[in-house]
């Protein structure tokens, strides 16, 4: 099937009687026939389902319709986008281990990898885009045990060159893990060229309604677990009954370690309820990112011209920094766009708090317009050389552009504008 189909078909096809839309079973139990039963299960639980803070036939289907439109073998869904983070990392590191990510991510995530990371004993290397492979070579330790990305990043907007640093991340022996939250498997694959762990916050565009947060880990299934940098994976679980994943679960052993021992622990999984939301906007999901490229393509070269705008900053420009990793990674940019108003912090805001269709709020990738002052807002916590590395000035204002009549969101931007001139 093509990705239209899967947004609608993947993950639950209903049997003789069986109700035709992905049914919400609000259960947190399963009952068995016998003790024998519930035995089995807990010392494998790929054999049935037996607590909802492991998995739930709900969130199942949506797991398997979001690895199919990423080509993985398995996923994972959980509470929100952070855990989805957290857990893709905490599968891999221990204390005393690092891993490598580039610099311009998501505030939330540099945080997590910067602090509460380093807190529990994880190091991470950030390294800049524009660093030769020579350079990033050296940032390796015997200890790295992943390479981290954003496909499209938040909300520098620059285009991550997912091949580059996967045969780099090879080149060590360890798996390149890619945030996908605002491309989508609509706009990239990222296993396609070479990612091996692809996240998402489901939140964002596959929900696209803004009703339930989520985030979900998929596995490719093509990393080679044993060539002796992830014991983890290989050697005998204790807690669970000595198991070796690697031998036991193939290539599906890093989805199935996330969810027998992590989630296990820190049962970050997600309601049924959410799942059956977040298949409600996978389901148009296809359509919907059509129609969020075109209008942000519309609404970016009318920035690009406008008197007011220092900076435009979007993939799908040909001026744009990223535009040919772009041409080759992705077949739209998505709805957000980042752009520097002339004046810096002050104009910025007062633009903000003049757009009157745009909401002003702490979200993206909506089906509605907002907007976001990163610098002030979600990325506040940074030092001045962290906004720097991750690609944020003082009037940087982060637009992204819903499905309205993009007539009226230009009209919407005008009006602002006006209100920031007359100051």
């Amino acid at each position: 099937m093509r990705d239209e189909t899967k947004c609608l078909h993947s993950g639950y096809t209903p049997k003789n009687s069986e109700p035709r839309v992905l049914p919400i079973v609000q259960s947190t139990t399963y009952v068995f026939d016998s003790t024998a039963d519930v035995a089995a299960v807990f010392d494998d639980p790929t054999k049935a389902l037996i607590y909802s803070r492991f998995g739930n036939p709900t969130v199942m289907a949506v797991e398997e319709k979001i690895a199919d439109l990423e080509g993985g073998v398995g996923a994972m869904c959980t509470s929100s986008g952070q855990a989805a983070t957290l857990l893709s990392i905490l599968n891999l590191c221990s204390a005393g281990d690092s891993l490598i990510s580039t610099g311009e991510i998501y505030g939330g995530t540099i945080n997590l990898f910067a602090f509460t990371l380093k807190k529990l004993g994880i190091e991470c290397i950030f390294v800049d885009k524009n660093m030769s492979d020579e350079e990033i070579d050296k940032c390796f330790k015997p200890s790295t045990k992943a390479v981290f990305g954003e496909t499209i990043a938040n909300p520098a907007l620059t285009v991550f060159d997912i091949e580059r640093f996967a045969n780099l991340a090879h080149k060590h022996g360890v798996p390149l893990i890619v945030d996908n939250t605002f491309a989508t498997p609509i706009l990239c694959k990222p296993i396609e060229f070479g990612a091996d762990i692809v996240i998402h916050s489901t939140t964002k565009y596959m929900d696209g309604h803004a009703v339930q947060g989520g985030g979900v880990i998929v596995d490719s299934g093509k990393f080679d677990w044993t060539n002796g940098n992830f014991p983890d994976l290989t050697e005998p679980d204790e807690s669970y009954h000595g198991i070796s994943y690697t031998e036991t679960y193939g290539k599906m052993a890093y989805i199935i370690k996330a969810r027998m021992q992590l989630m296990r622990d820190f049962g970050m999984y997600p309601a049924a309820h959410s799942a059956f939301l977040l298949n409600l906007g996978l389901e148009t999901l296809s359509v919907r990112m059509k129609q969020y490229c075109e209008n942000a393509m519309t609404v970016a070269k009318y920035l690009e011209a406008s008197p007011y705008v220092e900076r435009v900053i979007y993939p799908g420009l040909e001026g744009d920094a990223s535009h040919e990793l772009a041409k080759k990674y992705l077949k739209g940019c998505s709805g957000v766009i980042s752009f520097v108003i002339k004046g810096g912090k002050i104009p910025a805001m007062k633009f903000m708090d003049s757009l009157k269709l745009a909401s002003n709020e702490v979200h993206v990738a909506d089906i509605r317009t907002c907007v976001l002052h990163p610098a002030s807002e979600t990325h506040r916590q940074l030092t001045d050389e962290q906004l720097v590395a991750a690609g944020i000035e003082p009037g940087m204002v982060r637009f992204s552009v819903g499905l309205e009549n993009v007539e009226d969101i230009l009209a919407d931007v005008e009006q602002a504008f006006a209100a920031v001139a007359e100051d």
